[in-house]
């Protein structure tokens, strides 16, 4: 059971550690330029997705893409949790304090990234054929052609 969540819970807090550096840069450095501040949560959120693009490469080409999608699902639900809740306190706000229009906006934007950064790795491992079923599809075929036929008398 350990083997199994360990690797989801440490990505994430990987990826809600990516959402604290962000924060805390835009908070002490950036305080000012809120332009400064859109682009670094823009870059946050392309980090975030080729983290899990990477992760997806991955975990895609030794496992099935029924569990490992769970266990990413898992993952990126509890760091968007982490990242909506807990996260504005890092930069000295609460999750509500620009508007709910900015808080659901922001859980949009975490779930368009990653989706896309999932289906982005996803599809590079299936388009080099070392996805998990593609390569069971080809033991399968190498298997089947091993075996000689076998003659049949009449």
């Amino acid at each position: 059971m350990r083997q199994r969540w360990l690797p989801v819970g440490v990505l994430a807090g990987a990826l809600f550690t990516v959402n604290v550096v962000a924060r805390l840069v835009s908070r002490f450095a950036f305080e000012a330029d809120t332009e400064a501040q859109d682009r670094l949560s823009l870059a946050m959120f392309a980090v975030i997705a080729v983290t899990l693009g990477v992760v997806a490469f991955f975990w895609g080409r030794h496992r099935p893409v029924d569990r490992w999608g769970g266990d990413l699902a898992v993952a990126v639900l509890g760091a968007l949790v982490l990242t909506i809740f807990v996260g504005p306190f890092i930069s000295g706000d609460h999750p509500f304090s620009n508007g709910a229009g900015a808080f659901f906006a922001q859980i949009w934007l975490y779930a368009g990234f990653s989706v896309g950064g999932v289906l982005i790795g996803y599809l590079v491992l299936t388009a080099m054929g070392w996805d998990h079923r593609s390569q069971s599809l080809k033991r399968y075929a190498e298997t089947k052609l091993s075996k000689p036929r076998r003659v049949v008398r009449r």
